[in-house]
């Protein structure tokens, strides 16, 4: 039976965890040998056995408490005790430390697998929560970039989708209250609600009604969703509805920059029975040669060392690139190095690009 392999954590704590058993019974030996049996530093050979189980399996384990035990047996013999009282403790200490160590590696890597399952079982939900967004919609160019806060825990809350109905192309970009399966859930509702919606409905505030609706009625009333929907139809302009979501950058063709802020604040989905006005479309610009680009809080709330955030005009001069994809892994990458480290929340990006006429004709 192959053994259960275990998540590897970073190199450099591995190297130091894998080298401690051997470090230990090296320290103990020496010092054993220079004290004498007097000092009584024998039985402190077991250290080596009990610190194995902290990587590795249980052969590693077996291993190097059998190493243990002839590196006891060894120094009971220097020392004269291999038929003392002394030296048999020594020794049995060796083989009982083993034993637990083996039985805590089984149980460990027992829980690991378990863990490496539900995460399987959670990442999977999730890449049929979040399907790919098509490249092209009509007269859009499409990119997306989906970075999560650690490796370790790639189910968030941050959705996205991208819906061609007959009033045209329809998105919505979001972020749920929480972390975990219970964020999950709430962006399942929210998307499942907007995928019927944005076909149906004849306009982009009726979407929203709709999916609030479905929050309203599936999810607890403590749960919230800051979503921004957009609707990109016949005419060069991009209508917005915003659930207290952060406003997107608009990019024009002539490299002029703005926010799009919406005319009042409104509050996320979710929060609607607080009675105050739901959120108004508001209708932009958006021609042959700009480009919008949708984020979550994840981007705009990342620090760097000093504690600064993150500013969108640096991203910019890195969305000129001729390639979507290429410009938005350009800024996610910028991102990643601002940070100088792992991001402390999830962070989606989402770039329409309206291609000139030239660019959609060879499409």
């Amino acid at each position: 039976m192959n053994e259960p392999q275990s998540p590897k954590p970073a190199t450099p704590v591995r190297a130091v965890l894998s080298a401690l058993p051997y470090a230990v019974m090296t320290v103990v030996a020496v010092v054993d040998i220079s004290a004498g049996p007097e000092v009584g530093y024998l039985p402190l050979v077991s250290l080596g056995p009990a610190f194995a189980g902290l990587v590795g399996g249980w052969r590693r384990t077996a291993l190097i408490g059998a190493l243990a035990l002839l590196l006891c047996a060894a120094l009971a013999q220097y020392n004269g005790l291999l038929g003392d009282r002394r030296g048999y403790t020594a020794m049995f200490s060796v083989v009982a430390v083993t034993a637990a160590g083996l039985a805590a590696v089984r149980m460990r890597q027992a829980r690991e697998a378990e863990l490496a399952n539900v995460r399987s079982i959670a990442e999977t939900a999730q890449r049929v929560l979040l399907r790919p967004v098509p490249l092209a919609a009509g007269k859009l160019r499409i990119a997306l970039s989906y970075t999560s806060a650690v490796a370790d825990a790639r189910i968030g809350g941050d959705l996205y989708e991208v819906v061609t109905s007959p009033a045209g192309v329809r998105v919505i970009v979001g972020d749920v209250q929480g972390k975990g399966l219970e964020a999950v859930e709430a962006a399942a509702v929210v998307l499942s609600a907007f995928r019927e919606a944005a076909y149906d409905e004849p306009d982009l505030q009726a979407v929203g009604e709709r999916v609030e609706r479905a929050l309203d009625r599936q999810l607890p009333s403590e749960k919230f969703v800051t979503t921004i929907m957009a609707e990109i139809g016949d005419e060069p302009a991009v209508t917005l509805l915003n659930y207290g979501h952060p406003a997107p950058l608009a990019v024009r063709s002539d490299g002029d920059t703005r926010l799009l802020e919406p005319p009042a604040r409104a509050l996320p989905l979710g929060l609607g029975m607080h009675g105050t006005a739901p959120p108004r479309p508001h209708v932009h610009p958006f021609s042959p040669g700009d480009q919008i680009l949708f984020y979550t809080d994840g981007v705009t709330e990342a620090r760097n060392e000093q504690g600064a955030f993150y500013s969108l005009t640096r991203s910019t001069p890195l969305l000129r690139d001729a390639d979507a994809d290429t410009a938005l892994a350009a800024v996610r990458q910028d991102l990643i190095d601002y940070v100088g480290g792992p991001l402390q929340d999830d962070a989606a990006m989402l770039l329409l690009r309206y291609r000139r006429e030239d660019a959609a004709q060879q499409a």
